[in-house]
């Protein structure tokens, strides 16, 4: 990879903050189809937001897979949403008929 000069990073433009789902933050930017889906699967894992700030990420967030054309692939994206704890938090069990090597992962709430 090479490396940028200043003059180079400088010809860069910036995302404007209202192209964030987060906008206080900046974090997740919603530029292209490829954007939204890492924002969908990232959205439980942003720290340091409100519910309201949460809500209205949401919120640009559908707007931008609709204008992109990104499906929510059978997922229900409006549950993943509602979610109040982070995927993180949840914890991978092994089945009884597993073998350690295969798991068959289940997510349980905490």
């Amino acid at each position: 990879m090479s490396k940028l000069h200043q003059a180079q990073r400088d010809s860069i433009p910036a995302i404007p903050a209202t192209r964030y789902a987060f906008r206080k933050e900046e974090k997740e930017p919603l530029i292209d189809a490829g954007h939204v889906r890492t924002a969908i699967a990232r959205f439980n894992r942003v720290k340091g937001v409100t519910d309201t700030e949460r809500e209205e990420a949401w919120k640009r967030i559908r707007s931008a897979a609709k204008k992109f054309g990104v499906d929510n692939d059978g997922r229900d994206l409006a549950r993943t949403a509602r979610q109040s704890h982070p995927i993180a938090t949840r914890r991978a069990t092994i089945a009884p008929n597993q073998h350690a090597s295969h798991p068959t992962t289940t997510l349980d709430a905490p």
